[in-house]
C-alpha cells in the first residue's frame, strides 16, 4: 500500500486501460478525419490538366477529320458543331449537330484504337476539352461519377440516333426539316429555349433530313408565312412549330410539291398526241 491510501494497479490491468484509451482515441480520429475527397465532374471538364487541355477554335476548324487516329474524346464547353461523313465518291453527308456539354470522339474509347468515321467541324466559335485516351479510360475506371456522367450521355445519343432513324423512315421531310429545327434551337432543354439556331446553309439542312435544297427552300417560305419562323439575321424558331411536331397541325398536311417545269414544246406534243390517237372500233366478223 502506497502512503497516499490508494491501492497500486496492476500491470495487467494498467495495459487493459491504456489499450482502451487508444482504441476509443483512434476511431474519434478515423470518425473526424476523411480518407478520400469527392470527385466534382464539372470542375474537371472545365479545367486544364494531366492529360487534357483547353482549345479553341474558329469556326469551319476541325477538332478531328476522317481518318485520324482516335486518340482523344472532346468535351464542347461552348459553341456549336456538327459531325459529317463523306463517302468514297465525295458526297458530304451531316450526321448530328452539337452543342454546349456534347461529348464526340467516344470512338475513342474502343479496345483497339482505330480511325474517327467522321469529321468534327466548329459550325461558330468553340471552346472544347480535349481529353487524351488515357486519361479518360482512367478518370472513368477511378471515379464512378464522371463514368456515370458520360454514361448518361452515351443514352441520350443512342435515342437521339434511334430517333432520328425512325423520323427518317416514318415522317415526311416537312416534318423532319421542323424537328431538326426545334432541336437545333434547343426546345425541351433545361433552362429555356434559345429559340435562335446558328448559321446554317439550307444545303447542310438537306442532307440532314434526307431531301434536296428546292424542297428546304420550300418548306422554311412556308414556315415564315405561317408564322412558325422568322428571319431576322438569324433564324428565330417559334414554339408554334411544336404542333407540326407533336400534334401534326398544319393547314393542309399534305404538303404540295414545287411545282415542276414542264416546256411548252413537250406540253403541245403531248397534247397533240392524246388529241391523234383516237380508237377505231373493231371490225366486225363476216359471217361464212
Amino acid at each position: 500500500m502506497s502512503h497516499s491510501g490508494c491501492v497500486a494497479a496492476k500491470p495487467w490491468q494498467a495495459s487493459r486501460s491504456t489499450h482502451k484509451k487508444k482504441t476509443v482515441c483512434n476511431e474519434v480520429i478515423f470518425l473526424t478525419i476523411p480518407n478520400h475527397k469527392t470527385f466534382d465532374s464539372a470542375a474537371f471538364l472545365a479545367s486544364a490538366g494531366l492529360g487534357r487541355k483547353i482549345i479553341e477554335l474558329k469556326p469551319k476548324q476541325t477538332f478531328f477529320c476522317q481518318g485520324d487516329a482516335a486518340d482523344a474524346v472532346f468535351y464542347l464547353q461552348k459553341g456549336r458543331a456538327r459531325l459529317t461523313v463523306v463517302s468514297e465518291n465525295g458526297k458530304e453527308a451531316t450526321i448530328t449537330l452539337l452543342s454546349a456539354t456534347d461529348f464526340v470522339g467516344e470512338e475513342s474509347l474502343a479496345a483497339i484504337v482505330g480511325l474517327h468515321l467522321a469529321t468534327a467541324t466548329a459550325v461558330n466559335s468553340c471552346t472544347a476539352l480535349r481529353i487524351g485516351r488515357k486519361e479518360m479510360i482512367r478518370v472513368m475506371h477511378d471515379e464512378p461519377a464522371f463514368a456515370d456522367l458520360f454514361l448518361k450521355f452515351l443514352l441520350v445519343r443512342s435515342m437521339r440516333v434511334q430517333a432520328d432513324l425512325v423520323d427518317q423512315l416514318f415522317n415526311s421531310s416537312e416534318k423532319r426539316l421542323a424537328r431538326i429545327l426545334l432541336l437545333m434551337a434547343e426546345f425541351g432543354k433545361p433552362g429555356g429555349p434559345a429559340t435562335y439556331i446558328p448559321s446554317i446553309t439550307q444545303q447542310t439542312l438537306a442532307d440532314m433530313i434526307g431531301t434536296t435544297r428546292s424542297r428546304v427552300s420550300f418548306f422554311m417560305n412556308r414556315f415564315r408565312k405561317l408564322g412558325f419562323i422568322s428571319y431576322s439575321g438569324r433564324i428565330q424558331v417559334h414554339k408554334s412549330l411544336l404542333n407540326v411536331v407533336l400534334l401534326d397541325q398544319l393547314p393542309e398536311h399534305n404538303a404540295k410539291k414545287p411545282p415542276i417545269p414542264f416546256p411548252r414544246a413537250l406540253l403541245k406534243y403531248s397534247t397533240k398526241a392524246v388529241r391523234t390517237t383516237t380508237h377505231k372500233p373493231a371490225r366486225r366478223l363476216r359471217s361464212a
